[in-house]
């Protein structure tokens, strides 16, 4: 695997070669992939958490009673009732609006029924399938893992992106993270790291920039 080092350093030269803009860019990772037949049902749809954050993912939780007013005062970013899925029934257009402004959703198992109904066609696609909560779980807990999570995602391609941080952090801090991730993607892989053909590192706006890694062939 790539060291930490060479990805530090390519994030440095990525953020060299990006124009400051008025906003702050995201740092985003790319991973090509070889020598996977994707006609045989390849697929990524992981959630990894990320050691370093600057700014927290968007935590909706869905759950009713004692749940939903732990997930009140635990401060996720929305708790959704049994009174508001009924109203998203009938709304579509106002569901994808609302599905669209959140990273994370999670549902206590109780209500998880009529989630997968109402808005089950609207969250399966963008891969935002609630994570079942289990009745004596600590909210807390799943918020700070989620809070400082992404989700990495690649279905019938040999490729993915995803976002490692973002401009204002330090190069080590998202080196450390893109590490997270290739870790976890690799374990995935029919083959490991024998099917990670290239990593490009880019700001939002910036230049690619490519590390082709050739993968020695491992011996007994």
């Amino acid at each position: 695997m790539i060291t930490e080092a060479k990805i530090a350093e390519m994030i440095q030269q990525a953020k060299e070669s990006t124009k400051k803009k008025k906003f702050k860019q995201s740092v985003e990772m790319i991973l090509v992939f070889k020598d996977i037949d994707v006609k045989k049902g390849f697929a990524l749809n992981e959630v990894v958490q990320l050691p370093k954050t600057s700014s927290p993912a968007t935590v909706c939780i869905m759950a009713t009673g004692d749940m939903g007013q732990k997930a009140k005062d635990a401060k996720a970013d929305a708790v959704v009732g049994a009174e508001q899925l009924e109203k998203f029934a009938a709304d579509k257009r106002g569901s994808r609006k609302f599905i669209n402004k959140y990273d994370f959703f999670l549902a206590d198992t109780q209500i998880m029924p009529a989630v997968g109904k109402v808005l089950g066609q609207l969250l399966g696609p963008r891969g935002k399938m609630p994570t079942p909560v289990p009745f004596n779980a600590s909210i807390e807990s799943f918020l700070t893992r989620f809070r400082s999570s992404i989700k990495v995602r690649a279905r019938a391609t040999l490729a993915m992106s995803c976002k490692i941080g973002d401009e204002s952090m330090e190069n080590s801090d998202l080196a450390v993270n893109a590490h997270a991730v290739l870790s976890a993607v690799e374990k995935k892989l029919p083959n490991g790291e024998k099917n990670l053909k290239r990593i490009i590192i880019k700001t939002t706006m910036g230049k690619p920039i490519k590390q082709i890694e050739e993968v020695k062939k491992k011996h007994a």
